[in-house]
């Protein structure tokens, strides 16, 4: 459940958060009951250890509200934080992705580093093997250069292989591109690619994380971010990947988040191939050019980098440039009844601001 959106908050509710962030055992789900149960994170952290118990969290939680290292943690990213080149975003606020916000569980806080206005634009994702072939490396750069060409947002998980292509093949065309950690964004991994994300970073891209700014590489955070990677994008595409691939994952997270997925095919003989084959087999869209990716997302070809949204005011507008929507998609993402949503729908489509093709509604873009 979303909580409602705020302005803004104080600077005793920010270190709040972000020590609330950093306890053991407070994933978003329970970073979210707690700020619904006490009404803020200052209040949750200073109500007594009963009250916290009464919502079932571990007795660990309670216990480290007030340990050195919390605090420390706290006060070492509100400095992060005064460089104007890092953001937080907070999943209340209006400035969070719109399409993340939708996932079962968005993270509730997310630290950037480059420009997090780029996280509203229409986003593609680009995974597959770290150990790919040189083929699948070549096959990834053609993509992902023709899709940040078409004005799509490149996003990745910065790893070796395929994300590393992508990146920096958007790059290489003056494209965006959105680089999601599974650590903090001061302990990157892999090192390899370290450059490569100071270049993001240096040209107008960004690199984010939802973990703690110190978090090092442990493997269970890796196929967390990846739902961040497809709750992000309209789609997710597969270049190459085995069928123990993490790609896998993320393109299962994108099937269940209601997002396209795209799986490119190989030689039946190339093990690099079979997860991709596997997807397909699964109901991914088969591809072969980038015209059968834009075919399902038509409305967003050709979109200019700078693309602004329109009528911000206009909920239903501003979901759309988000991402496709069914009229009863937009209905349960704004709150409004049906009969109003389609209401509102005509209205937009008679202004020329939006269309409809197979039942779902795209926003036009000029």
């Amino acid at each position: 459940m979303m909580m409602p959106v705020s302005a803004s908050v104080s600077p005793a509710e920010l270190e709040a958060r972000l020590r609330l962030h950093r306890l053991p055992e407070v994933g978003p789900k329970r970073f979210t009951k707690l700020l619904e149960a006490f009404g803020s994170a200052s209040k949750a952290i200073s109500a007594p250890a009963s009250a916290w118990r009464s919502l079932g969290l571990p007795a660990a939680c309670a216990e480290a509200r007030r340990c050195p290292e919390v605090r420390d943690g706290a006060s070492h990213a509100l400095r992060w934080l005064e460089r104007p080149d890092q953001h937080l975003l907070m999943w209340d606020h209006p400035d969070y992705p719109a399409l993340l916000a939708q996932i079962p569980d968005p993270p509730p806080l997310l630290f950037v580093a480059g420009d997090p206005q780029i996280l509203e634009k229409p986003q593609l994702a680009m995974v597959g093997s770290r150990r790919a072939s040189r083929p699948g490396m070549d096959t990834a750069a053609a993509f992902s250069r023709s899709l940040a060409g078409a004005g799509f947002v490149i996003t990745s998980g910065l790893a070796l292989g395929i994300d590393a292509a992508a990146h920096q093949a958007a790059l290489d065309v003056g494209g965006q591109t959105v680089g999601v950690l599974g650590t903090g964004l001061e302990n990157f991994y892999p090192q390899r690619n370290r450059r490569l994300a100071d270049a993001m970073i240096a040209s107008g891209s960004a690199v984010l994380s939802e973990f703690p700014l110190n978090t090092g590489p442990t493997a269970s955070n890796f196929p967390r971010r990846n739902r961040i990677i497809s709750g992000l994008s309209l789609g997710v595409l597969v270049v190459e990947a085995s069928v123990a691939s993490g790609s896998l994952i993320t393109a299962r997270l994108a099937a269940e988040q209601g997002r396209e997925v795209y799986a490119i095919p190989g030689s039946i003989h190339h093990p690099g191939a079979r997860g991709c084959h596997q997807l397909i087999r699964d109901g991914a869209v088969l591809v072969e050019t980038i015209e059968h990716i834009l075919e399902a997302l038509r409305g967003w070809q050709h979109l200019p980098v700078s693309t602004a949204v329109a009528n911000p005011d206009n909920p239903l507008l501003r979901l759309l440039h988000a991402a496709p929507h069914t009229s009863e998609g937009l209905a349960d993402s704004s709150g409004w009844a049906l009969p109003k949503v389609l209401a509102a729908l005509t209205e937009l489509e008679m202004d020329g601001r939006a269309v409809c093709e197979n039942g779902r509604w795209f926003a036009r873009v000029s």
